[in-house]
């Protein structure tokens, strides 16, 4: 049942009214487009979901919360009445409610991702008749109120990252990631708190320090975080290795470290938090910290209590206030390869399942309970249920903060554009794809798995791939083979190398003779040139010669420069960093430094060749991973840079894995372009929950394993 939707997203400051978000069309300029791929993220299509604490779990009592569009998580039941938060926001005559003879709502506050960027939301479901809140078939079809918290001049118009909101009062507090620390692979997560009313932002998280997954105490006296503290990022992708930290929450002060390795903290009462962490026996359990009444706290005077057994990973706790009978947690058990929601008795110790009883086959994430305790939310993905919107988008329009720059999250992974710009080649393991821009005539080229491409900027319908196994060592068989997409009997693919000793990565000079690739054929993975027609039996020279790794080349579109990724400053560690050379091997200069152990991968040249783009975890990472579906690499983001290494500019602001990004030959107005596909809801959990301690276990899922996208294949 569709909520009936009352057209209210209202002004907030700046905001105008809308029944439906428009997109922007900027005018075209010198910026360009940039599509690139986010690992899984077209795959999501979540909503916020809700079931009762007391009544058996069944699909006819779970009520689908979120209004179906686009992607909806991290929700959070408010407890502040729906009268006062209304009062708060500005051109309060726009907006009108069903009349003082409605039930009470119910509220929601969650961060959604639309109109091609994040924000967070406060809905407020009104349902004609009180009824049983328990039963779907007592939920007449509700009137949604639906508005977003934070308005452009709350957020100065900045693109960024906001997860895990909560209201405090008239306040506010959640994480953003629009302030650049100045450092490299630093986090930019840290904790704000924004008055509904007047929209002054306060950061509360201390200059310098990246905060995650911020928790109010029931008072709202206090904030509970979990941090690194000065120590900062050291690469964790699985769990992360903070410490809980608190706070005061109107300004930040009075800020101390309550318990050594915790994360996703959650308050019972202002003495009392839980929180998750990996123990000694490796399964990833709840923990609960009492803090002294009487005393200034700190971590010699908590007392830690494990909460949850060993046997199974439980984690992402949710508590309600004052309720010290049970906890809401999602988990991972040996016999399933799928993440649920379950609730825990304190008391007795026992465990009850929720949603494998509602969808036994869909991973359920990040659990939050209702201030009374009689409610749970979590999300999951919505599928085709419930009449939701499961259309997947070819490309999806993002946010860009740069003025007539527009971005697009695309489908599939190494996206690269024909030299007219109507079609898109990209990589679905296995397989090469061609599609049309507008996302109509989409074919299979190359069956054979496959990784990167490359169109050919003279001969029309040629597109370069490597083909073979990715993320392999040097003597691994991949050989670089051209395509003709245009060939309808999908047998016209030519191969180019002939050694097949890892050869990856080809990009064609603009004249469309010569081919740039890496190669392992020396031992050690470095670049060669070839032939673009005959391949290697025609010519071949060597570019680069060390025992290092030089990799994912793009050749500029005036023919001076390759630019590459490269290990070569630190051989083996596993830090890359952005370099580029003439083609006749001089002129080599390191253009970005990704700081201790980072990544700088997939460089691409704008058609102007006065820019670069790329993938990087130069901005840290951005929330806890294991709030969210497998990220091989949950930090990657795109960034631009000038070929002096000056003017480098964060596009993308997520907790997940960008990479292969692209430009496109021509300027794309930013709207959504949508294809025939359908959303699948295909993605993962995190590969490392699979793993049982001490069993000998490790789960499998169900499609088979993703690919990483800003790694070093």
């Amino acid at each position: 049942m569709k909520p009936q939707s009352l057209c209210i997203f209202f002004l907030l400051h700046s905001f105008a009214l809308l029944c439906t978000a428009a997109s922007e069309h900027e005018a075209p300029g010198t910026g360009g487009t940039i599509v690139f791929t986010t690992l899984g993220r077209s795959n999501y299509a979540w909503d916020i979901y809700t079931l009762p604490t007391s009544d058996p779990p069944s699909p006819s009592n779970e009520l689908r919360v979120t209004d179906g569009e686009s992607v909806n998580f991290n929700g959070h039941f408010p407890s502040t009445s729906p009268s006062s938060v209304l009062s708060l926001l500005h051109n309060r005559s726009l907006i009108r409610t069903p009349g003082p003879q409605a039930p009470p709502p119910l509220q929601l506050v969650y961060v959604t991702e639309r109109n091609g960027m994040p924000n967070i939301y406060y809905d407020a479901l009104y349902y004609g008749a009180p009824g049983s809140t328990r039963s779907r078939s007592a939920l007449e079809v509700p009137v949604r109120l639906q508005a977003p918290l934070l308005g452009l001049e709350e957020s100065k118009n900045r693109v960024s990252m906001k997860d895990r909101p909560s209201l405090s009062g008239e306040n506010l507090i959640y994480v953003s990631t629009h302030e650049d620390p100045g450092e490299p692979r630093t986090s930019w997560a840290a904790v704000y708190s924004t008055h509904l009313g007047t929209g002054l932002t306060r950061r509360l998280t201390p200059s310098g320090i990246a905060d995650f997954s911020p928790a109010v105490s029931p008072s709202g006296v206090w904030t509970a975080v979990a941090s690194y503290g000065k120590e900062g990022w050291g690469g964790e992708v699985e769990e992360l290795s903070t410490d809980i930290y608190v706070f005061l929450t109107r300004d930040g002060t009075h800020r101390v470290k309550v318990v050594e390795h915790g994360g996703w903290p959650c308050w019972v009462d202002d003495s009392t938090l839980y929180f998750h962490r990996r123990s000694e026996d490796q399964w990833i359990s709840v923990y609960k910290a009492t803090f002294p009444k009487d005393k200034p706290v700190s971590t010699e005077l908590v007392t830690i209590q494990r909460v949850t057994p060993p046997g199974l990973h439980a984690f992402t706790p949710a508590t309600s206030p004052g309720n010290h009978k049970f906890i809401a947690v999602a988990t991972r058990r040996p016999n399933s390869s799928f993440r649920h929601i379950e609730l825990f008795d304190t008391v007795k110790n026992e465990f009850t399942e929720l949603t494998r009883h509602v969808s036994p086959t869909t991973h359920h994430l990040n659990p939050f309970i209702s201030p009374d305790s009689a409610r749970v939310g979590y999300h999951k993905c919505r599928g085709e249920s419930n009449g939701a919107k499961a259309t997947q988008l070819l490309l999806e329009n993002v946010k860009s903060p740069v003025p007539n720059l527009s971005l697009f999250r695309m489908y599939g992974s190494f996206p690269s554009f024909s030299p007219a710009g109507d079609r898109i080649a990209y990589v679905d393991f296995p397989g090469v794809y061609v599609v049309n821009r507008d996302g109509s005539n989409l074919r299979q080229v190359f069956h054979l798995n496959a990784f990167g491409s490359a169109w050919d900027p003279v001969r029309k319908g040629i597109v370069y791939t490597s083909a073979g196994p990715e993320f392999s060592s040097v003597s691994t068989e991949v050989d670089i083979v051209s395509i003709n997409v245009d060939d309808v009997e999908q047998s016209n693919y030519k191969r180019l190398t002939i050694d097949g000793k890892n050869n990856a990565f080809p990009s064609p000079s603009p004249d469309g003779k010569r081919i740039v690739f890496r190669s392992g054929r020396s031992g050690h993975k470095n670049l060669y040139i070839m032939d673009a027609i005959e391949g290697e039996t025609s010519w071949i020279e060597r570019l680069t010669d060390g025992p290092w790794t030089d990799t994912m080349c793009n050749w500029s579109p005036d023919g001076d420069w390759i630019a590459f990724s490269s290990d070569r400053h630190d051989p083996g560690s596993g830090s890359f960093e952005l370099y580029m050379i003439h083609p006749n091997g001089t002129g080599l200069r390191r253009l970005l430094r990704s700081g201790s152990s980072g990544r700088v991968n997939h460089p691409s040249f704008r058609p102007d060749g006065k820019l670069l783009v790329f993938t990087t975890d130069y901005g840290g990472i951005s929330a806890e991973p294991i709030s969210n579906p497998h990220h091989y690499q949950p930090y990657g983001e795109i960034f631009t840079m000038k070929l002096d290494g000056s003017d480098l500019k964060r596009l993308t602001h997520n907790s997940y894995e960008d990479g292969t990004p692209t430009w496109a030959p021509l300027y794309i107005n930013p709207v959504d372009v949508e294809w025939p596909r359908k959303g699948e809801c295909a993605f993962e959990d995190c590969h490392w929950l699979n793993e049982m301690p001490g069993r000998g276990i490790k789960l499998v899922g169900p499609w088979g394993l993703a690919k990483p996208q800003c790694g070093v294949f």
